[in-house]
């Protein structure tokens, strides 16, 4: 555990808050976000996660920057695989493209609370029960081998526990009324399905919480680290979604390279643990090297995805030129 001053915690939240004003600001107005605009938000996000990153190596030391740079950079890569459930969502529920930021930035929210509670309940259990961390392996092991053998859990944004509790609360209407979440009908107050698809959204980051907390645990358990760099990943993946939203079925080894990534943590949490239960002399890995592992890993299975799809199909091979007479 590091000694974080309170003027860090502070400075962590006042960063967060000003930065979802400008944001919610910035895009006051409903609008249909392009390529350029999604890109320009996201180099914001990511400049200010690595502007953070340079006040904890400075204010916290080498070793505490360098777990929080990896922790940000594993809970990015592995919300990228969240970018293909947000696109099943929308799609299911026909969600108007100008009102998608809406219901991200809302979820975003959410999960910055949801993740505030998952990751100090975490923190404390493995401060106590260190032998939590083998369970903790057990679960990014299972999660490898369902990426392996493409046996992901079926996501239905319909019958999500989420959207079936929303509808037992409050009546849902079947059409949307713009950007908003509730309108009146008949005297009563009705939610549209905009709200449903918050609720949706939701969902689904409970359920990657179930990989995340663990993973970012294996490099980490001081709350100060895995938190801020969670929320961090978090903010800018409402850019991430509209940069990547056209280009996601081109990571074909995406799933292959979060599986290796997954499993490299499981193998981390394992030799963690057993060094503190077992035996002193059993080796860790050091945060360096995992942060090392883990840019490899994602930049060679981006990058092998997209060189795969520049490559001609056979059909698409150019026609022999055409002999002159």
């Amino acid at each position: 555990m590091y000694e974080v001053p309170v003027w860090l915690w502070v400075a962590f939240a006042v960063t967060v808050v000003v930065s979802l004003t400008v944001d919610l600001l910035a895009h006051r107005a409903a609008h249909v976000i392009g390529f350029r605009e999604a890109a320009a938000w996201s180099g914001v996000w990511v400049g200010l996660a690595l502007v953070f990153a340079g006040v904890v190596f400075v204010v916290l030391g080498t070793t505490a920057g360098t777990e929080y740079t990896t922790a940000w950079l594993l809970e990015k890569s592995l919300s990228v695989d969240n970018l293909f459930v947000f696109a099943v969502i929308f799609a299911y529920f026909k969600v108007p493209r100008a009102y998608q930021h809406r219901v991200l930035f809302f979820g975003v929210i959410g999960a910055l609370i949801f993740r505030a509670v998952f990751l100090s309940l975490g923190v404390a259990v493995v401060s106590r029960f260190t032998a939590v961390l083998f369970a903790f392996a057990a679960v990014l092991f299972y999660s490898t081998y369902k990426l392996l053998k493409d046996e992901e859990d079926s996501f239905d944004p319909g019958k999500s526990f989420a959207v079936r509790a929303l509808r037992r609360v409050i009546p849902v209407r079947d059409e949307y009324a713009g950007a908003k979440f509730f309108v009146k009908e008949a005297g009563r107050r009705v939610a549209t399905p905009l709200l449903a698809v918050v609720a949706a959204i939701e969902a689904a980051d409970l359920i990657f919480a179930v990989d995340s907390v663990p993973a970012v645990l294996a490099i980490s358990d001081d709350a100060f680290i895995v938190y801020t760099s969670n929320a961090f990943a978090i903010l800018g993946l409402r850019a991430l979604y509209f940069m990547l939203s056209g280009l996601l079925d081109r990571f074909h080894y995406l799933n292959i390279g979060l599986a290796i990534i997954l499993s490299f943590i499981g193998v981390k949490l394992v030799l963690q643990a057993s060094h503190k239960i077992i035996n002193p002399d059993i080796p860790e890995i050091p945060s360096p090297v995992s942060l090392a592992v883990i840019v490899v890993v994602l930049a060679a299975s981006v990058g092998l995805s997209l060189l795969r799809h520049a490559e001609p199909k056979p059909d698409q091979q150019p026609d022999p030129p055409t002999p002159e007479a």
